[in-house]
């Protein structure tokens, strides 16, 4: 059997999910909560044949080359009951949070008597790609069905056979629900270039959410002809002043790096007043060093405070270059730097990719209130990690990831974040003045035994 070419097999695919937006609309609160919670019954019900097809993945990792790297693609790759568990959870969560679509935001009256409604709308063909696991499959497919959204989802290709069994999953326990079929699409063609055409295809796709890494969030920002409503780009800052606990410095800054070093939101950069360097580094890259395996980067000042650890038998820190002080890690790998004022921090966060999220750690509350308005990030934060920038951890709800950029919703893309707003307008009769029809011409027409 011939293989249809990748560009027609897109079209056909985006266009069939286009013809589905209109059905998806129509879905009420009562309808979307049945199938969330059936398609949560049934994942706890085929958990064995997810993860039979977790198991096939797992054959297909490469044994070539060093034991430990395919030990960390095993461990990567693999899901397990409590995964299921996590799954059917967050589906869970999303049947208990109030629909946003139809939320009436506004009202008002015109002083001609208008009455002007400002209510929330689902965006329409939304298109998420992922480099990331399963969870997002579950995460894409429950959040877009709450806010009568199409999904089309592309996931990692790693978990292209979990994803198969998860979404046929999904997506049957929803249409036994009254979804439409077609509305939860799986974009089984693993190649990058799948993911890239579905961002080229404005006449069918409203807008694509990249999650993962950030070549795949760059490639799909460089080639997208699309909305990208879901940039998490931008460096992750945490800023050490002066008037500081030290401990409390510390242990924010462990958290920030090591909780989950392979999200957006982990620190990439640790800036330290040189007042309280010396009383802060020393412990704390001892800490990295040793029990998390950090790999550091610092500034010469950094280099010199701490060379004399690799003398001493620790990993040592290296002498950061230009491009590290911009780049989004991801990863067990970090910067360091000293700098001499505040306002060298500031200068630095604005010079390098700011945008994303910034902590600043101290004890000056006049400081800290200037750091929050200077500082041009999506959440800056006082006091706390950066890893805490996400729906659930601001008190917002669960999120399909995070925005960067500053167009359209700004920060996690919670359930509201995921629709647009539409203005509903009851009128009896208004018009718009001066008015094309001349006034004897309408009294006459009232006149007239024909109307």
């Amino acid at each position: 059997m011939v293989e249809v070419p990748l560009k027609l097999y897109m079209q056909e695919l985006l266009k069939q999910a286009k013809a589905q937006a209109r059905p998806m609309a129509f879905l009420t609160s009562q309808q979307k909560n049945q199938a969330l919670q059936a398609m949560a019954d049934a994942l706890d019900a085929q958990s064995k044949d997810i993860l039979a097809a977790n198991a096939r993945d797992l054959e297909l990792i490469s044994k070539v080359g060093e034991k430990q790297i395919h030990r960390h693609d095993v461990e990567r790759i693999r899901i397990t009951q409590e995964t299921i568990q996590l799954m059917v959870e967050r589906l869970l969560d999303y049947l208990a949070f109030p629909d946003p679509v139809g939320e009436m935001n506004k009202a008002w009256m015109t002083p001609d008597g208008l009455q002007v409604h400002m209510v929330r709308a689902p965006i329409g063909v939304l298109g998420v790609i992922s480099d990331l696991g399963p969870i997002l499959t579950v995460e894409s497919f429950g959040m877009c069905l709450k806010t009568n959204n199409v999904c089309v989802f592309r996931g990692g290709s790693e978990w292209m056979n979990t994803n198969v069994a998860l979404s046929r999953c999904l997506q049957e326990a929803a249409v036994g629900q009254g979804v439409p079929e077609g509305g939860l699409v799986f974009l089984d063609r693993g190649a990058p270039e799948a993911a890239l055409e579905m961002a080229r295809q404005p006449q069918y796709v409203q807008a694509v959410i990249p999650r993962g890494r950030a070549g795949l969030r760059n490639g799909i920002v460089e080639h997208a002809r699309v909305p990208v409503i879901g940039f998490d780009g931008g460096l992750c800052h945490v800023y050490v002043d002066q008037d500081v606990d030290i401990p409390l410095a510390q242990t924010i800054a462990v958290n920030a790096k090591v909780q989950s070093p392979t999200e957006a939101n982990a620190m990439d950069t640790l800036l330290v007043h040189q007042a309280a360097s010396r009383h802060l580094l020393p412990g704390l890259t001892r800490r990295l060093l040793q029990e998390y395996r950090v790999v550091l980067h610092g500034c010469p000042k950094t280099v010199s405070m701490l060379g004399v650890l690799a003398m001493t038998g620790h990993l040592g820190i290296k002498e950061a270059e230009e491009s590290d002080w911009d780049k989004k890690f991801q990863s067990l790998t970090m910067n360091i730097k000293v700098v001499k004022d505040r306002q060298e921090a500031l200068d630095h966060i604005a010079k390098y990719s700011p945008g994303h999220t910034d902590t600043i750690v101290t004890r000056d509350y006049d400081f800290a209130m200037q750091f929050a308005r200077e500082v041009d990030s999506s959440a800056v934060l006082v006091n706390a990690s950066t890893r805490l920038h996400e729906g659930e951890s601001l008190g917002l709800g669960p999120d399909l990831g995070g925005n960067s950029r500053r167009l359209h919703a700004r920060g996690p893309l919670t359930l509201s974040k995921l629709t647009i707003e539409k203005y509903m307008v009851l009128g009896t009769g208004q018009l718009r003045h001066p008015h094309p029809i001349p006034q004897e011409y309408q009294d006459a027409m009232m006149l007239s035994s024909k109307f």
